[in-house]
């Protein structure tokens, strides 16, 4: 069993990357659980531990409360998924710097569906599958 921050980060890669992963293998998750980690290295601007960064409004849509996503997150059922239990795995692996970061050390991503008005091409640091990753702070 994993602590609570890492149960977090683990259902917030789950919510956001498990379609992914189809397709890039864990590649897309420790992509999104490297964003993550980048944003509690930057201090206190996007939370001050895992769970706040994750949760952070507007920040993972997979936590807004009208996304389809957030039941299935939260459902106690998840545990089963065997997705799930590797996700654990990538959260606790990539906390603990046993994974690189894949991302360059990117800040943010978004789905290749939308363009974000924060997107700027200039500070694009992978695209992996449907993804795109940016290090906006510098």
């Amino acid at each position: 069993m994993i602590d609570y921050d890492l149960d977090i980060l683990a259902r917030t890669l789950y919510g956001e990357a498990r379609g992914e992963y189809t397709t890039c293998g864990p590649a897309a998750l420790i992509a999104v659980a490297n964003v993550i980690l980048n944003r509690l290295k930057r201090g206190g601007k996007y939370g001050k531990t895992l769970t706040e960064v994750c949760l952070k409004s507007r920040q993972f849509s997979c936590w807004d409360s009208e996304d389809p996503n957030r039941p299935l997150i939260q459902g106690e059922r998840l545990e089963e998924d065997p997705l799930f239990i590797f996700c654990q795995q990538v959260a606790l692996k990539v906390n603990r710097g046993i994974w690189p970061d894949l991302t360059r050390n990117s800040d943010h991503y978004h789905a290749t569906s939308c363009k974000p008005s924060w997107a700027r091409v200039g500070k694009i640091r992978l695209r992996l599958g449907r993804h795109i990753f940016y290090k906006l702070d510098e």
